[in-house]
């Protein structure tokens, strides 16, 4: 090969690598990320406070999707999730969906379950009323609210159909085998917190099933319930409804530390 060729052979090959280099950058670049917070009370961070202008839906500042959304690169962040929402209200919150949500998270069940009558029914009852009032929770949550659930989470699905979705649970209540003055028995306490392990479970089943993320905070919340030195949830308090949600330090250190593991 002749000299000049060879020189122009090399200038065709710098030229191409810098291509390739400048398509590997622009393909390495992050991705945008629009993210949408569905679910009901645990999302929107009742009992956590600065709730700004978002009436009875008590959406917080100090709520994990808010914090996950400030603490990240988000493009866009759409806040659906409302105080006392169900499965059918969550169906109705995932209008905020779409083919250009990047990321979604959602807690959802509790209140299907019933989860304000019986913790009603275990503070003014006694332990026997507690025992089957959990029970029968217990039975809806595994023989009704599966397919409920399976209906939330293929409509999230098909309305955002390029998106991560994470699943968030619920904690344990109670710190077991202490002193505590928040008035309920051991007995009480230990079947509530059963009732949870039992949500989380269905939880659990039922994302994998759907192919979704599913995201367990009974473990970052153990030594941190209620009747445990440092508290991450409310006991029963005014206003009523913070009672049993997450306060701030929940959000903040169990609740954004749990999806952080999963997300980054």
């Amino acid at each position: 090969m002749t000299r000049p060729a060879l020189r122009y052979l090399a200038t065709i090959m710098v030229a191409s690598l810098a291509l390739l280099g400048g398509a590997a950058a622009a393909s390495a670049a992050p991705a945008e990320i629009n993210y949408v917070a569905l679910g009901d009370s645990y999302s929107s961070g009742t009992g956590a406070g600065d709730y700004g202008d978002s009436g009875g839906c008590r959406r917080s500042a100090n709520s994990y999707p808010r914090l996950w959304a400030d603490s990240h690169d988000v493009a866009d962040f759409d806040f659906a999730a409302c105080s006392g929402a169900r499965t059918s209200d969550v169906l109705a919150q995932a209008a905020a969906l779409g083919a250009g949500t990047t990321f979604a998270t959602v807690s959802v069940g509790g209140n299907d379950a019933g989860f304000t009558d019986v913790m009603i029914d275990c503070t003014v009852g006694g332990d026997q009323t507690c025992v089957n009032r959990v029970e029968e929770a217990k039975t809806f949550v595994r023989n009704v609210l599966p397919a409920r659930l399976d209906n939330v989470y293929a409509t999230m699905r098909a309305n955002a159909p390029n998106a991560e979705i994470v699943v968030l649970g619920y904690p344990r209540f109670y710190e077991l085998d202490g002193s505590c003055n928040a008035g309920l028995s051991e007995k009480k306490r230990a079947a509530i917190n059963s009732g949870a392990d039992t949500l989380a479970e269905v939880t659990a089943q039922r994302a994998a099933a759907a192919g979704l993320t599913f995201v367990d905070v009974r473990g970052p919340f153990t030594g941190h319930g209620i009747c445990s030195s440092d508290w991450w949830l409310h006991s029963l308090t005014w206003p009523v409804e913070n009672s049993y949600h997450p306060n701030v330090r929940g959000h903040a250190l169990g609740y954004l530390p749990a999806l952080e593991t999963v997300t980054g």
